[in-house]
């Protein structure tokens, strides 16, 4: 990669990211403009996938109101996006989980991961070898 295009990747990327997974369930704080007013509006849902690419990365979450599945896709870096905040920790085993927009009710809930910090268990891992 050009060393031009890496300085300024690095310099317009996000420090400060909570390390949020598919399967978990988030509220992202937008910060939305209306005329001159600016305001935060929270998104809350469940993240069905996440593309990464250095600065282009970007997440999808799902949620629904009113009985209707409604779907957005967020820039991991963008100014816009004030912070990801990690509601609930779900446990899955696929890396995109586009099957959920087929569910209803009850169906579309993942189980709940059980440990606080997914970094902590690769370390209890690590330190058992």
């Amino acid at each position: 990669m050009n060393p031009i295009i890496a300085e300024l990747e690095k310099e317009h990327s996000k420090k400060s990211i909570d390390d949020f997974m598919v399967g978990d369930t988030v509220d992202v704080h937008v910060r939305i403009i209306e005329g001159e007013k600016e305001r935060i509006q929270i998104f809350n849902g469940v993240v069905i996938a996440r593309n990464k690419g250095g600065i282009n990365e970007n997440f999808t979450v799902r949620r629904l109101v009113a009985g209707e599945g409604v779907e957005r896709v967020f820039p991991l870096h963008a100014p816009r996006v004030e912070k990801v905040e990690i509601k609930r920790r779900g446990k899955t085993k696929r890396a995109k989980l586009y099957y959920l927009r087929d569910r209803v009710g009850k169906a579309t809930r993942l189980k709940e991961e059980t440990r606080p910090s997914r970094a902590l268990g690769k370390d209890r891992k690590a330190q058992a070898k």
